[in-house]
């Protein structure tokens, strides 16, 4: 039997988070990040695919290898936030199959022989367990900033060289500083974005 979170909960994970664009200096050690994954890895994706595949770039090395690969408006930022995860999608997530989705037998062949079938169940799985990591960021009290606005051949080049990776998008990560935060922007509305029939 499940409750329901209280507001406080609500608050952080939704109602106030926001995007946040400048971060203090405060360290996302790595026994966090893998509280964050073993947080985020139990929120569905579809036949328990799980395409998504996540690098975290910390270190001032890795972080002069993703630079370039960034829009120029994205680099300050980029490079002063404590980890920088690239979100991706693994091209051959139907290798896992067997062992993470048993309840179907053929289910690895289902995709292997069907390459545009594959393609988007894993870009759409990734992308949705990329959305999870934010969730799970922010109840573990991180803050987030996601974004496009890089070169993926770039980064899939620098990062994923034998290509079985690819870049999807980016979420900077780390306790935000809110005095770089731009006014927030409306949300449309129930009425102008939803059906109920």
């Amino acid at each position: 039997m499940t409750t329901k979170l209280d507001n406080s909960a609500l608050e952080q994970t939704f109602i106030n988070a926001r995007t946040v664009n400048k971060f203090t200096q405060q360290d996302v050690s790595d026994e966090l990040i893998a509280q964050l994954y073993d947080l985020m890895k139990w929120a569905p994706t579809s036949m328990n695919c799980q395409s998504g595949h996540f690098v975290f770039v910390k270190s001032e090395e890795a972080k002069q290898r993703l630079k370039p690969t960034l829009m120029e408006g994205n680099q300050e930022k980029t490079m002063a936030a404590p980890v920088t995860v690239i979100v991706a999608t693994d091209t051959e997530f139907f290798n896992h199959l067997p062992e993470q989705f048993p309840a179907v037998p053929n289910a690895k062949d289902m995709f292997a022989s069907n390459a545009e079938f594959s393609a988007t169940t894993a870009q759409r799985n990734s992308s949705m367990q990329g959305a999870y990591l934010i969730m799970a960021a922010r109840m573990l009290g991180l803050d987030c900033g996601p974004m496009s606005g890089f070169d993926n051949n770039a980064i899939d080049s620098e990062f994923f060289p034998e290509g079985r990776y690819k870049s999807n998008f980016l979420i900077n990560l780390g306790y935000g500083d809110s005095s770089g935060n731009y006014p927030r922007g409306p949300r449309l509305t129930l009425e102008q974005v939803t059906r109920i029939i």
